[in-house]
């Protein structure tokens, strides 16, 4: 078992473990290698010398890059719930932002890494701004969401496509305190019955603020991604890549883990879920392939998580848990899964839920958690 390490607070109810180590079985393949001699000389040595000097410097992407090449931070913006991460999520072909029917799903500023022979776009996907600032983690988010227009070369400003709100009017305040270039991302068009309904909002909207371009999309079936793609390209500095051409995004694993399990809780327990929890690492270590002493049978190459999902009150500990822990059981499932096909690797993974009252509202904890 693992050491857990306490947030700085007296209130904190017992911890109940509720593992979830599934091991999953996987064929190996026999390679035979057939190796050919020839004969070297002082010649052959140099030459690769010499390309081994080459590859080292080269890029580690073998796409060759064009000469008017551009790169830039694309911050993504908007009201909460309004769809900036699944929009950024399709446009990297990946999912690294946790998503979920309910408002306020991201917390923390996410860089995701777009790159192809012609730019490599940093989206940084932020907290929606929140009106009511009332707890420490509101004021924290806000903070987020504000600070990511800070040194961007581009501003995609997401909206439903069915109306204007005033939650949208407050995040277009903030950027008209800026000297940013903004484009007007349209999302979620496939629902309009009426395609031409869009016009009179796209009017609107332009009436309001000068956009340099207006996109409607719809992140979640990929429609005109393609054509957003190519204004954000259009509107970045050329450059050379921030990031290696190869990575996907600056926060780590242990920090893409946590919100893995966070995505599944909240997604599980519906409008039953607590806004009020958060979800710590305790431990994650890789244990390489090796052979088990007591068996003698080979063991894969494993990483064990051990996390504690924190909340504020015991009744919404019992609503992680569920009936006879079946929810927290299939949390725990769920989140394994999608961190295997993340990372590319086997994970045993430990849940624990804990009560730590307050937290969401004391600073010094908001801090230990990465807020």
């Amino acid at each position: 078992m693992s050491n857990h390490t306490d947030l700085p607070s007296n209130n904190e109810d017992s911890t109940q473990n509720l593992g979830e180590n599934t091991d999953i079985d996987s064929s190996q393949n026999n390679i035979e290698v057939t190796e050919e001699t020839h004969g070297i000389d002082a010649e052959d040595i140099a030459l690769d010398n010499d390309m081994a000097i080459e590859e080292f410097f080269a890029p580690s992407s073998n796409a060759r890059m064009a000469d008017d090449f551009r790169a830039g931070y694309v911050a993504i913006v908007g009201r909460p719930n309004v769809g900036k991460s699944t929009l950024m999520n399709h446009l990297l072909g990946q999912k690294l932002s946790i998503t979920s029917r309910k408002p306020q799903t991201t917390r923390h500023r996410i860089h995701g890494i777009l790159s192809n022979h012609e730019m490599q776009a940093v989206f940084v996907d932020t907290p929606g701004i929140h009106r009511n600032e009332v707890r420490a983690i509101n004021e924290r988010m806000n903070k987020a969401a504000v600070s990511a227009l800070v040194d961007v070369d581009l501003v995609l400003f997401v909206v439903d496509s069915d109306q204007w709100r005033d939650d949208d009017l407050l995040t277009l305040q903030k950027l008209g305190e800026t000297n940013l270039t903004v484009v007007l991302v349209i999302n979620k068009s496939d629902t309009l019955k009426d395609k031409g309904s869009v016009l009179p909002l796209i009017e609107t909207f332009n009436d309001s603020f000068d956009f340099a371009d207006i996109v409607p999309v719809s992140a979640l079936k990929n429609q005109n991604l393609d054509r957003l793609q190519e204004v954000i390209a259009s509107h970045l500095p050329v450059a050379a890549p921030i990031y290696d051409t190869e990575q996907i995004t600056d926060r780590s694993e242990r920090f893409l883990a946590s919100e893995i399990i966070r995505e599944k809780i909240m997604r599980s327990a519906g409008d039953e879920v607590p806004y009020d929890l958060t979800v710590q690492i305790d431990e994650f270590k890789d244990e390489p392939a090796h052979t088990d002493p007591k068996t003698g049978r080979p063991r894969k190459a494993c990483t064990f998580i051990d996390a504690t999902i924190y909340v504020e009150r015991g009744g919404q500990k019992a609503i992680v848990i569920g009936d006879k822990g079946q929810r927290i059981k299939q949390v725990g499932m769920d989140a394994r899964k999608d961190m295997e096909q993340l990372f590319g690797k086997k994970i045993m993974l430990t849940l624990w839920v804990k009560v730590k009252r307050g937290w969401s509202d004391d600073e010094r904890a908001l801090t230990s958690l990465g807020y």
